[in-house]
């Protein structure tokens, strides 16, 4: 309790330069930890959301069908059923205007690739926050730690005769800044790999889904007349 109590007194009895540098660490960090459980939450969402969709997908169930009943949600959970929506309504839509096949296969590629990227800002929020913690807060913990080192010293020219019980608060002081901005940008770096890497995993499972989608409409354009086929994902 009695280190408690001195540390928290170094806090107080610190310059204003190094008071104020420890308030930004210290809404750094607590902002981090918002955005590192905010973000685990969402990732995990996408991740279960991704695999119960594509069991959906590949269980053979009419394409049509399983767009109405995704468009029954107001707002679909999963990046997955967003990309085809957007490729199966283009889709749907070139095909009632009697474009050509090529032209028609174009549009559903770009379409999907537009939902891609947007899935890929959305995924992404907030991660440049904090590999932005990550990165700078030990040079700024650094910073306020130079600065109290300076200040410490400053202290110390006015003293006739220095001893280690005069020079060690004004170090430890200094120290603390350092210290805090570690507690910063460690969870911040070790949640960023984690998140990116993940991010990743869900881009490349988006791209993989596109295509093979796209693949499935290029069969139904190119093997059935247009008039009456319904789309399906199932094998021929």
């Amino acid at each position: 309790m009695a280190e408690s109590t001195s540390m928290w007194a170094l806090v107080l009895n610190a310059g204003w330069v190094v008071q104020l540098i420890l308030v930004i660490l210290g809404a750094a960090s607590v902002l981090s930890w918002v955005f590192i459980i905010q973000r685990a939450i969402v990732l995990r969402n996408a991740l279960q959301s991704s695999r119960e969709f594509e069991d959906r997908f590949w269980s053979g169930v009419d394409l049509s069908t399983l767009y109405r009943e995704v468009h029954g949600d107001n707002n679909p959970d999963g990046g997955m059923e967003r990309i085809f929506m957007a490729g199966f309504r283009e889709f749907t839509r070139l095909r009632e205007q009697n474009v050509d096949a090529d032209a028609m296969m174009d549009g559903v590629q770009r379409s999907m690739r537009v939902a891609v990227v947007r899935e890929q800002e959305r995924l992404e929020t907030n991660l440049p926050f904090l590999a932005t913690v990550g990165s700078t807060g030990p040079y700024v913990g650094l910073f306020g730690t130079v600065v109290g080192v300076m200040n410490s010293f400053h202290g110390l020219a006015n003293v006739k005769q220095t001893t280690l019980a005069a020079v060690a608060p004004g170090i430890a002081e200094a120290l603390v800044t350092t210290a805090v901005g570690l507690v910063a940008a460690i969870p911040a770096v070790v949640a960023y790999n984690r998140f990116n890497a993940k991010v990743e995993q869900l881009l490349t499972s988006y791209e993989a889904f596109a295509d093979e989608f796209s693949s499935i409409l290029h069969r139904q354009v190119h093997s059935q007349p247009r008039s009456g086929a319904k789309p399906s994902n199932k094998e021929s």
